[in-house]
């Protein structure tokens, strides 16, 4: 939930350390070959913990139910929903989470920069930064976004909506420091916007992000966002011991996911499917989708993971940017990212 812009890394700071430090105390081939191995070796694996959202219709959601997944890793694959990415790494901390699908940048980036034992193994998707709606009857749009200061605004701390709004502050030219700013996960978010309590909402998910619109309009556009490198991408996670211990599971839960999303490209007729498990309806689920990217193994390696590409220039970016006096930016963010399973 990426931002790629010129933003001083010391405007991020203001408001973040407080919250930061609280997230840290808390803190087909190949795959039927690798299905047989899985298999055999069923009697000693254990289950599979997977992250998701709900609200973010994506491929994969068609083998999760179907239990592609099962099959394919010769183990049960349990899914559990998550409201923000910080939780995740909360749970892949505390044990209860071995792989986290589409976590954001953001949170991933905070959570190695304090020196949690995960690891970045892909791209989930790309998709447009996280909107900003501004309640109805405020007055307030891009162009005297400065109003927005000495008000309250509900954002989800250390996450890519937070990246988002603050992106946009940075490009509308409002002080963060003169916002009180509001830590609050979407579905909270949405009820404060209704109840006046905050003049905008930033936000994510597919259902919380329509019921806000309900209550105001999005700040800047998708297409407003993109003029000034305001996108986003999140990340597939995992601990650094699943991965020691259990490689060929984690080669093989990519690469159903990396077939699904091949799969759906061709054919969108389980679009259904997709909806039921995101808690959407169809129509908003394919709208949501159709704005998504979700890019193959070699597109990853050739224009995210490559030297001066998408995902390595954000990494050091937003590392630079969430960091602290406490938890310091890496020196070289490599060491926490493992591009050897996609390929």
């Amino acid at each position: 939930m990426l931002i790629v812009a010129a933003i001083p890394v010391n405007h991020f700071i203001h408001h973040h350390e407080e919250s930061f430090m609280k997230f840290v105390t808390k803190i087909s081939t190949r795959v039927a070959a690798a299905a047989v191995a899985a298999t055999l070796a069923s009697a000693t694996l254990a289950d599979v913990n997977v992250a998701f959202f709900l609200e973010w219709a994506t491929p994969n959601q068609i083998p999760k139910v179907e239990k592609a997944y099962d099959d394919a890793l010769g183990v049960d694959v349990n899914w559990t929903n998550f409201d923000t990415g910080t939780a995740m790494t909360e749970a892949m901390l505390a044990g209860d989470i071995d792989i986290s699908y589409s976590q954001g940048l953001a949170p991933f980036i905070n959570a190695v920069n304090a020196s949690a034992p995960i690891k970045l193994v892909a791209i989930a998707m790309r998709y447009p930064a996280n909107d900003c709606v501004v309640r109805d009857g405020s007055g307030i749009s891009k162009e005297n976004a400065n109003e927005l200061e000495g008000q309250a605004v509900a954002v989800p701390l250390n996450t890519m909506a937070d990246y988002s709004f603050r992106g946009m502050m940075k490009a509308l030219n409002v002080d963060v420091s003169k916002i009180k700013v509001v830590d609050q996960e979407p579905e909270a978010a949405v009820t404060s916007l209704a109840d006046g309590n905050v003049v905008m909402a930033c936000i994510f998910g597919g259902n919380s992000t329509k019921k806000a619109k309900e209550h105001g309009k999005v700040l800047m556009t998708n297409e407003e966002k993109a003029a000034v490198d305001i996108v986003s991408f999140d990340v597939v996670s995992v601990t650094e011991k699943f991965l020691q211990e259990n490689p060929e599971q984690l080669r093989t839960f990519l690469a159903v996911t990396h077939e699904a999303n091949a799969a759906f490209a061709k054919d969108q007729s389980k679009i259904g499917v997709i909806a039921k498990d995101a808690g959407m309806s169809v129509e908003d689920a394919r709208n949501q989708m159709a704005s998504f990217g979700f890019p193959t193994p070699q597109q990853q390696l050739d224009d995210y993971f490559n030297k001066g590409g998408v995902a390595d220039t954000a990494i050091n970016f937003v590392g630079s940017a969430f960091a602290t006096p406490e938890n310091p930016a890496l020196k070289d963010y490599s060491a926490v990212i493992d591009t050897s399973f996609l390929k």
